[in-house]
């Protein structure tokens, strides 16, 4: 009987455990003892070795749904979220937690609600039905969230969210540290004269101003009140709200520092500067928040900002649903803080001598 033959799994379609056993010269037992995490113990390293040589010869992967069956679990994750589709940083939360998921052999089923409460309620029983082995729950802004009905049944996360009962472990950016941050970026460049522009009363807006102000008080700086101006999230915010504070002020009652609220605020105040003939980073030096993919860094100057870690959370969270699967045990309702890290471009520089 010739070797090559031997090499050749059964059928046409893909290679099965018998096709590894055959090419190992092994019982079909052996190969899923290999597979199935009992091989220590039943099997020599040198067979184990041999076992696993012939499935990637092969190209042979355990069926997840047959193995799945026998460890009474499905292998799949589901993760609702509100707007996928229309949020600029959705694809990163997803990537990290698909990444994470892959690297355990798991897969990842994504169901955007559009923010219904109906519709998440819906999405989070057919998931159940669907007998997933636990569910993320994420929200593209940061807020507290009405937990949707189904997700005690199982083991649940929530990113970039908190659960109004506080009744789930969450993943959330650390906001507050993220302000202090934004500061130190201008602090170090010797700013004394510093801004806030833009935001709401929500969750972050109110985190990153608290950081902000700890950071300058923690230098003895004091911000004016008219120095803070919460004009919303977008770029005629941030347009606005620059023109408060710089147009017709002389260069040195100005300030020479501006803090925004996020990088579409922060494009406004480019804009703004530009109208008025205040050249960035040399008399102004501007921060933002956030790091919008197709848009920071084509800005001009290009944004220094600080970024939401979107990605991490998707794999913080992902790593907590996995964690509480192995273990059977569900994850503490804590609240998890991620740091957000600086990306540095050409909108900061020193301040300028007066």
């Amino acid at each position: 009987m010739g070797g090559t033959e031997e090499k050749q799994p059964t059928g046409s379609g893909r290679p099965t455990s018998r096709d590894v056993a055959r090419l190992a010269g092994v019982s079909h037992t052996a190969v899923s003892f290999v597979f199935n995490g009992r091989a220590e113990g039943n099997l020599s390293p040198a067979t184990q070795e041999r076992i696993r040589r012939a499935a990637a010869e092969l190209g042979y992967r355990p069926d997840p749904v047959a193995r799945g069956l026998r460890r009474r679990r499905t292998a799949v994750i589901g993760l609702v979220t509100d707007e996928i589709a229309s949020s600029p940083f959705a694809g990163r939360l997803l990537r990290g937690a698909m990444e994470t998921a892959w690297g355990s052999e798991h897969l990842v089923l994504t169901i955007d609600s559009g923010g219904d409460p109906a519709k998440e309620d819906a999405a989070v029983a057919e998931l159940l039905d669907r007998r997933v082995d636990g569910i993320i729950y994420a929200a593209m802004s940061l807020r507290r969230v009405r937990v949707p009905e189904g997700l005690h049944r199982t083991h649940s996360v929530l990113a970039n969210c908190l659960p109004e009962d506080d009744s789930l472990p969450a993943v959330i950016p650390a906001e507050r540290a993220g302000g202090r941050t934004a500061a130190r970026l201008l602090l170090d460049e010797g700013h004394r004269r510093v801004a806030m522009v833009g935001g709401q009363d929500d969750i972050a807006s109110v985190d990153r101003l608290r950081g902000f102000r700890d950071a300058l008080r923690a230098e003895g700086i004091t911000v004016p009140k008219e120095w803070v101006v919460r004009s919303g999230g977008e770029i005629t915010g941030g347009h606005e709200g620059a023109l408060h504070i710089l147009a017709g002020v002389p260069a040195d009652r100005r300030p020479t520092g501006i803090f925004c609220y996020n990088d579409r605020v922060a494009a406004g105040v480019l804009h703004a500067a530009t109208r008025l003939g205040i050249a960035v980073p040399g008399e102004l030096s501007v921060v933002g928040y956030d790091d919008q993919e197709h848009m920071a860094e084509f800005l001009t100057p290009p944004l220094t900002t600080v970024a939401l870690p979107h990605r991490a959370m998707g794999e913080a969270a992902a790593r907590l649903v996995l964690d509480s699967i192995d273990t059977g045990r569900t994850p503490p309702a804590t609240v998890r803080r991620l740091a957000c890290p600086v990306i540095s471009r050409a909108s900061v520089g020193p301040a300028p001598s007066r």
